[in-house]
């Protein structure tokens, strides 16, 4: 027998992974019947996930998993691009040689995982722990614990500009700049260096052709 919380945490990565993609009608009698729970402790799990933006519930249509609304993956982008600028900036003034092993040893796992078969969730990850090793050395792990509780859209969009064919290895490339820069204490190629890596794809046409099944309208 499942928890409420596991439930609740089960599907978020089902909806994050897009396993359950936008749009996508989320049965309350299929989710009794997988849980082994009735309908009403579900109902509760379901307005828990509509609350933090997973799911949209409607009277008539029922629980369909929310479609990816760019306007807040351009606030989530705004906001990191302007605490990772001056966060790279702190960091070319003050990287100790452990620091510079643990940030090389994470691109050199990424750079294993872009031979896999289906490597992006793998990528992902180690592009969040690239970035979040970033802000802990900078003492900001408050702040990038912030941004991970408002998260949903951006990371989805993450993971579909991350399919396009040769993507995960110009990300690879861009955090070997960025480390680099850091190490040459080379602060004037950071802003458009971070601008670019974050901001390449949000107004893509291809993109936003690609997945307009998934984007709020």
């Amino acid at each position: 027998m499942f928890t409420k919380e596991e439930i609740k945490q089960m599907l978020k990565n089902d909806i994050l992974t897009l396993a359950l993609k936008p749009g996508t009608l989320i049965s309350e009698t299929t989710l009794s019947e997988r849980f082994q729970l009735s309908r009403t402790p579900l109902r509760d799990v379901l307005k828990q996930l509509a609350l933090e933006s997973y799911i949209d519930i409607y009277p008539k249509k029922g629980n369909i998993v929310s479609y990816i609304d760019l306007e807040s993956v351009e606030h989530m982008i705004y906001l990191r691009s302007a605490l990772e600028k001056e966060i790279m900036k702190e960091l070319s003034t003050q990287l100790a040689l452990s620091d510079i092993q643990r940030l090389s040893r994470i691109l050199d796992q990424q750079r294993a995982v872009i031979e896999e078969a289906d490597a992006t969730d793998a990528f992902l990850q180690l592009d969040d722990e690239f970035h979040q090793t970033m802000f802990q050395i900078a003492g900001r792990e408050y702040l990038w614990q912030l941004i991970q509780q408002a998260n949903v859209h951006y990371i989805r969009y993450r993971k579909l500009h991350m399919l396009e064919s040769g993507k995960l290895m110009d990300i690879w490339h861009e955090h070997q700049t960025m480390l680099e820069c850091m190490l040459n204490k080379d602060t004037s190629r950071i802003d458009d260096l971070v601008h670019h890596h974050l901001r390449e794809d949000i107004h893509s046409l291809d993109f936003l052709r690609q997945f307009a099944d998934f984007i709020k309208k």
